[in-house]
């Protein structure tokens, strides 16, 4: 069953944020471990076929570490996302 949110979904939530990254990890890992599961399975019918497969999925699940300790340790939720600003510079020349 999905994820409820109980309110209209707003990023500048910090717990909508903090549940999106979650997500959004969580399918980074999904993904991660089909691809190398099926890279693996290959390899193991023709070690020549794939002979890269070990530096690629160290190197993977470097990014996929890193991912981890980016969401769970170092991401700040404590607030709303700071305004940005999407105004159109101001015209040229002016009026006289």
């Amino acid at each position: 069953m999905p994820p409820r949110w109980p309110r209209k979904p707003d990023r500048n939530d910090p717990a909508y944020r903090r549940l999106e990254d979650r997500i959004n990890f969580a399918v980074h890992v999904a993904i991660f471990a089909a691809v190398n599961s099926g890279m693996w399975f290959f390899h193991t019918l023709d070690a020549d076929w794939l002979t890269w497969v070990g530096w690629f999925t160290l190197s993977w699940l470097a990014i996929l570490v890193g991912h981890a300790v980016y969401i769970f340790a170092i991401a700040d939720y404590s607030g709303p996302i700071p305004a940005t600003t999407d105004a159109a510079p101001a015209p040229e020349g002016g009026e006289d």
